[in-house]
């Protein structure tokens, strides 16, 4: 009974404090990053195919949040990154030859930091609360680093940057069933399934995975770069979670 009553008191407390169950994003949170004025006409012709908002959503990026991106290319998901985190969160843009696009967003936003370091690290200053990566994977594993594959060291070096229960959010080219990592280099694909073990392996669990953006269309057997599949390619979304213990 003593224990009941101390349980119940207990739950009085954190109601007068003002406790509160916090709700995923949705969607339309991030109008206003997507209206953002930095973000070139280009970019949005984009959208309807990468579909960034849902894919936010997803990975559960907020205000205030600290955003560690891996290999940004021309900033596409940079510059809407900068617009979720707020001015109080950080985006950390992880890049050894930043774009001249990631570069004048740098410049133009205090939230913006570039960062380079040696092969397969991530030398985020402080734990961020997400690693974010698309369409990079399967070029992770055409590096070396040490003895393994710079897939290896990167979900390492993921999973040291990352907060207790902070997200991995990979997404990239599905190979198909069976092919694992042996068409990295020629068709830049790799199976989801292959990734899933090797994140696993590094210490994550497998949170979550989307089908925003598969198509049953692609047969798997064209290069990425290929007029008429560019853009439309299947595509696997994953969300890992670090695990707080």
């Amino acid at each position: 009974m003593r224990l009941e009553l101390a349980l119940a008191a207990m739950g009085c407390a954190l109601a007068a404090a003002g406790c509160a169950t916090t709700t995923a994003p949705s969607p339309t949170d991030y109008a206003a990053a997507l209206a953002d004025p930095v973000r070139p006409d280009a970019d949005r012709a984009r959208d309807a195919d990468r579909k960034p908002a849902e894919l936010l959503a997803f990975a559960g990026v907020g205000a205030g949040d600290k955003v560690a991106e891996l290999a940004p290319g021309g900033g596409y998901f940079t510059r809407i990154l900068s617009g979720a985190v707020g001015a109080g969160g950080r985006v950390y843009a992880i890049a050894a030859k930043p774009s001249a696009g990631v570069q004048a967003l740098a410049a133009a936003r205090p939230n913006v930091t570039i960062l380079s370091g040696a092969p397969g690290t991530i030398p985020a200053p402080e734990p961020v609360d997400v690693v974010w990566t698309t369409l990079n994977y399967h070029d992770f594993k055409n590096a070396t680093v040490g003895s393994g594959d710079g897939a290896a060291a990167i979900n390492a070096a993921a999973f040291r940057a990352l907060k207790p229960g902070g997200t991995y959010f990979i997404v990239d080219h599905e190979a198909g069933a069976g092919v694992g990592a042996s068409v990295t280099s020629t068709l830049h694909r790799i199976e989801g399934a292959q990734v899933k073990r090797e994140v696993e392996a590094a210490g994550f669990r497998l949170d979550a995975e989307s089908p925003l953006l598969r198509h049953p269309a692609d047969d798997h057997s064209q290069k990425v770069q290929e007029t008429g599949i560019r853009g439309k390619t299947d595509q696997f979304v994953l969300r890992f979670r670090k695990p707080k213990r």
